[in-house]
């Protein structure tokens, strides 16, 4: 009950503009990415802008390309957190090179993370099959399939070139090809709970692997160019190789930097686990939570972390709200 109480207390307090706005702050804006775990790295990071700093804080619905081409041809918005650079290409290279942009960290560590897994418990009873070598092996005890992305994915790409690569089929897995992101990761959690065999392809942070104990199978040694070309379908130097780790930053403008020296040092240190952030994805969805309240839930259990994230002046400021 304690709990409830305190979140509904926070929650009050998180809703923008609930703070009064102090002049060594003032106003500025922060993109909010179009998927959930962006909605919570702002709800939390809002929350402390405006209450521990007296910001006056504009949150800007967006998304990859939109945020760059505002970044690039209006200098706005000041703060782009959770910012897939892969994502954005070129784009993103030439406002960097410009000096327009400064990554002040990255804010999912290690980052987006993509591979091929199995249930932790078959990796237990089975150890040999945390190597893709190990499951090519013994394709009965990963129930003889491998659950890949829909068409028109990126990933599905990616896995039809590993697949072809390795003759993943030719070891007796079938591959069976999801029509949507809704049946794969359904496959994935009916095989769970069940506690039965469960193989393919998944990325975090997500809801699922917050929620299921799974084992990422190994591929082997991360090789550049075979990431490179798999990429492109049908490669014909697809190779095998490890997942790369996707950096997922925090970046400000370089105005923004010079004006908000604070600022920007308290938001270069707002970093989540990726493992961590699929913990609050899932335990939104278990509680059919919206960004605000993950993110309430975020500063209630989790003062160790975000304390150090905020200056001296901002901490104490806290202290009456977050004990």
């Amino acid at each position: 009950m304690k709990r409830y109480i305190l979140s509904a207390a926070l929650a009050a307090v998180i809703a923008p503009g609930a703070a009064m706005a102090q002049e060594d702050c003032g106003e500025i804006t922060i993109a909010e990415m179009n998927w959930a775990s962006a909605g919570v790295v702002v709800a939390v990071s809002n929350f402390l802008l405006e209450q521990g700093y007296g910001c006056d804080v504009t949150v800007v619905p967006s998304d990859t390309t939109p945020a760059v081409t505002s970044l690039s041809e209006n200098n706005e918005p000041d703060i782009v957190p959770e910012l897939w650079p892969n994502s954005a290409g070129d784009a993103y290279k030439k406002i960097k090179a410009d000096g327009k942009i400064v990554e002040l960290t990255s804010v999912l560590e290690p980052g987006g993370v993509e591979g091929w897994w199995i249930p932790t418990y078959l990796a237990e009873a089975h150890p040999e099959l945390k190597t893709i070598e190990g499951v090519m092996a013994n394709p009965d005890l990963v129930g003889g399939m491998f659950n890949n992305c829909p068409d028109g994915w990126g990933c599905r790409i990616v896995n039809d070139n590993l697949i072809r690569a390795m003759d993943l089929e030719g070891s007796g897995i079938e591959v069976f090809n999801h029509g949507s992101g809704e049946t794969l990761a359904t496959s994935m959690a009916a095989a769970v709970q069940s506690e039965k065999p469960w193989f393919g392809y998944y990325w975090g942070p997500t809801t699922p692997l917050g929620k299921f104990d799974m084992t990422k199978v190994s591929l082997g040694e991360e090789n550049e160019a075979a990431q490179k070309a798999n990429a492109n379908a049908d490669s014909p130097d697809a190779a095998v190789t490890e997942f790369a780790t996707a950096p997922i930053l925090t970046v400000v403008t370089k105005d923004f930097q010079a004006s908000h020296p604070e600022i920007s040092e308290m938001m270069s240190n707002v970093q989540f686990k990726t493992d961590q952030m699929s913990g609050l994805l899932a335990w939104m969805d278990e509680n059919n939570a919206s960004s605000e309240e993950a993110a309430v839930y975020f500063l209630s259990n989790n003062a160790d972390i975000w304390k150090e994230w905020i200056n001296d002046d901002a901490r104490e400021k806290l202290s009456a709200l977050l004990k």
